[in-house]
């Protein structure tokens, strides 16, 4: 179930609120479908599906929460140095429930560290260019990639069924 943003919210209210907003959004797109619809490949030669979405926002929320502003030291979940993009490509055992199961776990992750976070805090690792991003520009960068996919996940759901929505 989607909740709304708060229309009167403060910044990291605001912030949280859309994030989650579209963390609800790609559940919604995938509910419902079986195991074989979450797998299909939306056109050739991309190997962007649902599950393969839901795969790689795992990562990403572990990539920018956990990793870089938390500072863990973790390996990425569904790909490696050797295989970058398996979470898109790997999917032919990835058995549903746990990937979904997985990035809830990695959701839940996020938003303990968010909560014990400072907005202007700065990450405890930096990327690979070097650079410090503060939480705030991590929360908008997240809003960005989810909407991006989302737009994806759009397209691939009505491609499966025919079901569309915002």
């Amino acid at each position: 179930m989607r909740i709304d943003p708060p229309l009167a919210g403060d910044e990291r209210a605001t912030l949280i609120g859309f994030l989650d907003y579209q963390r609800d959004t790609l559940a919604w797109k995938c509910e419902g479908l079986t195991g074989e619809q979450l797998r299909l490949r939306g056109v050739e030669p991309s190997s962007l599906s649902l599950l393969g979405l839901v795969r790689h926002m795992a990562d990403v929320e572990r990539a920018w929460f956990r990793i870089r502003l938390n500072g863990e030291d973790l390996p990425p979940i569904f790909f490696t140095d050797e295989h970058p993009d398996d979470d898109f490509d790997a999917l032919d055992s990835a058995p549903v429930e746990e990937v979904f199961a997985t990035w809830r776990t990695e959701i839940e992750t996020a938003r303990k560290i968010s909560a014990e976070t400072d907005l202007g805090a700065l990450m405890k690792k930096p990327n690979r260019a070097g650079e410090l991003m503060s939480h705030r520009w991590i929360l908008a960068h997240m809003l960005e990639e989810y909407a991006r996919h989302n737009g994806h996940a759009d397209l691939l759901r009505e491609r499966i069924d025919g079901a569309t929505g915002e």
